[in-house]
Parts: C-alpha cells; structure tokens; sequence
C-alpha cells in the first residue's frame, strides 16, 4: 500500500489543522488536547502526563530553580498502537514537539493561518506556517506512519508510540519528563525524533552552554569621556578572545560526523545591551552568548574553557583590577548526545531510506540540540530522522516542501516495520 496514495489527504488536513494552533511556551494545551482526542478516534490508547518542576530542576539541562520552569497545564501526549503480542517484541517512540517560537516579524499573511503555494516535486506544494518545519509535520508525519503501518496489519509483535511533548524550544521539558519518569506502564526500546534533518539520520547532537556577561566600567559625561570608563573596548576584547578560543576549538576538538561544518563548536553573542543614555559614558553592559559543546564533551568541561580563557584575559588587563567581570549560567543547558551507527534503530532507518530510493544514508551531525538527548541519556537510542531543513526553523515565512513530508512519513513507517521485525 502506497503511503503518499493512502494518506496524502488525511495527513494534509491534519498538518493544516495542527498549525493552526498557535503553540508558543504554555499555550500548547488546547492542541494537545485535540490531538489526544484525535489519536483516541483512530484507535490509539492515549497517555498523556505533565512535567513536574521539582524534578527537572534536578537535571543539568534546566534551571535549579523549580518556579523558573514552567509546567502546569502544559499536558503532553502519547498515543500508542500494539501489535501481536506486545509485551514479547519491542517499543519503538516517535517523537515530535507541539510548541513552536513566536511567529515575529517578516510574515506576509498570518502565520497560523496555513497556505499553500505551488512548490518544488511532484505534489507542487509547499506548506507555510508557523512550525511547519520545526516541528509540526514532522509530528504528523509520525502519526500518520503509525497509521499506515497498522492498516497493514503486520504479522509482529511489538508497539508504536506516538509523543507529542512540550516546551522542546526551552530545554525539552516533556520529553525529558518523559525519560526521567516513564509515563507508560512499559519500557522502550528505541526512538525516532522527527525534527527536520531533510531526510537524512542524524545520530549526534550538539550541546549547547547559555552564558551572561556582566561588566562595570564608569559614566561620565559624553563631552569630556575621558573622564569615564566605558563598557565597550573592554567587552569587544572578551569576544574577540572569545572568538580565538572558538577558532582553537575548531581545530583541536574533532568529531568525524562534524568536519563539513566550517565552525562545528559555535559561539554566538545573541544579546547584548549597553549603556542607558546617549549623552553619557556607557558604564554597564550585560551580553548573553550560546556556546556550542561537541559531543564527548560536557557543558561543565567547556564551561571551565571560557572561564579560564576570560580569567587569562582579565589578569593582564589593567580595566578589570577595580572592575571584575561577572560570568554566569542562565537559561538552559544542553548536554550533547550520539548513539553507535550500528543501533539496530539506525539500521532500520537506513534501510527505509533505500526503500524509499534515499540515497544520502550515512549518519551525520548536528550543531543543534534536540529531544533526543533526553533519550539517549536515559539508554534509549534515538535517531533524528524527518522532513525539512532546518534552516527554515524559527525563521519567518517558515515553510515545507509537501513531497518531504510523505517521504519522511512512508520511511519512518518502513523503519517502525523493520525495527520491530528485527
């Protein structure tokens, strides 16, 4: 049975409702219990929990804080099909987040109010919303492969479970939640998170460590500056320092899967505001960076790097003898993650690649994090395997090339089929 034949319209309609909801932080309740409703109506067992905040802040990758993490009335859900004899074959995840960013500017219609537009292959449609790539049709992608391969009615013995989880866009508190504390009353076995890789398996994530910094200099009147200390050369000498280090990194830090990135291991200075009035000295500044941690590492090994490389800097520079940096975590951590190229689950998805005519098989990198370190780390190997490129993710006029989506849904199924044959 052909997968784009069968399902093509029923996935579309369902993609095109899901993003119309619009899911930002704490808003994604009432799509998540469509969704329940949805998956109950075509004959999964739904399962559906909330993260509890006490315990994420006991995980590296949250705030130690429980009242910073927000996790009420924020359910997420997991649908699940069964197959044979259950509890004698194994339990396969596909996984997807609901929650999107806020849509911003740049839009030239409302970005969750669906359209499609002539596009790219055979379908020649392309599919603009708010989470269309990142990551709402590689959810649907994933619900419809359950589907398919339940209409088939399989000769194995096994389970399928749909995920559906939230706040992935602030350190993945559902599906973290998720591998912290089981909410199904079986364990799994291994796991697919559709986020969009354009098709190919991405078995290493990058990490990520979110530092502020702060500096302190002297105000002084714009006409007679001399008189102040600004802010500004003392900062501009951390980042180009900063930069050195990013450089050094490059070089010294190596990973097969991340050499054909030009900066595998990324500092970005995301924010900085200086100063409060035109006329005056700038004598304060607070920046926040992202600075990237390659898998093998960990946040605190890279941590200590840029620590030390700013402790170097600040000894030697005569502004910081009366003017000590202050140089914190906030937000959210990511710890990287990679599973063996040889996991069964990997295998598996290779193989429905080359069914569907997929030739770029080989496992690759990311330089972002994703759900799947939650897994990985809890010994469930997770591949990440779905349509679209990420490159339209959180950007506006956010879209995907349809014929993606039916390709990523017929593979994932094929890869579901293998896996629990095997």
């Amino acid at each position: 049975m052909e997968f784009s034949t069968t399902w093509n319209d029923a996935l579309r309609s369902f993609a095109d409702e899901l993003c119309r909801f619009e899911t930002t932080a704490g808003n994604e309740a009432a799509a998540q219990r469509w969704l329940a409703d949805t998956l109950e109506e075509w004959g999964f067992e739904t399962y559906q929990w909330e993260a509890d905040p006490d315990v994420l802040a006991n995980h590296p990758s949250f705030p130690d804080d429980p009242t910073a993490i927000e996790t009420a009335a924020r359910p997420n859900v997991g649908g699940v099909l069964e197959f044979g004899n259950p509890d004698v074959g194994q339990t396969l995840v596909l996984n997807g987040h609901v929650d999107v960013v806020p849509a911003g500017n740049g839009w030239d219609a409302d970005p969750f109010e669906p359209r499609w537009t002539d596009g790219d292959g055979e379908t020649g449609e392309t599919l603009t919303a708010r989470g269309a790539t990142d990551m709402k049709c590689g959810l649907a992608a994933c619900v419809f492969a359950a589907r398919h391969l339940a209409s088939a009615e399989p000769a194995i013995d096994g389970r399928l479970v749909v995920e559906s989880v939230v706040g992935e866009e602030e350190g993945g508190i559902g599906a973290a939640a998720a591998a912290l504390e089981n909410p199904y009353p079986f364990s799994r076995d291994a796991a697919i998170v559709a986020e969009p890789t354009q098709c190919r398996p991405v078995i290493a994530t990058e990490g990520s460590l979110m530092k502020r910094l702060r500096l302190e200099g002297r105000s002084a009147h714009a006409a007679t500056r001399w008189h102040g200390q600004s802010v500004l050369p003392p900062f501009e000498r951390i980042r180009r320092a900063f930069d050195d280090l990013e450089a050094e990194r490059g070089e010294r830090v190596t990973h097969p899967l991340y050499e054909e990135f030009p900066i595998p291991w990324p500092v970005c200075v995301g924010r900085v505001e200086a100063g409060n009035w035109a006329s005056s000295v700038p004598d304060e500044l607070t920046a926040e960076l992202r600075i990237g941690v390659a898998p093998g590492e960990t946040v605190d090994e890279v941590e200590r790097e840029f620590e030390q490389r700013l402790s170097t800097l600040v000894a030697d520079d005569p502004f910081f003898d009366s003017n000590p940096p202050d140089f914190e975590r906030f937000s959210i951590q990511f710890e990287p993650a990679e599973i063996d190229a040889d996991e069964p689950i990997v295998r598996a998805v290779q193989d429905a690649m080359a069914s569907a005519g997929l030739t770029a098989t080989e496992p690759r990198g990311a330089t972002y994090g994703a759900d799947s370190r939650h897994y990985v780390h809890a010994g469930i190997p997770t591949v990440v395997f779905g349509p679209g490129d990420i490159q339209q993710a959180h950007f506006p006029e956010e879209s995907i090339e349809w014929d993606d989506v039916l390709t990523a849904g017929e593979t994932i199924a094929t890869a579901a089929s293998v896996f629990l044959t095997t």
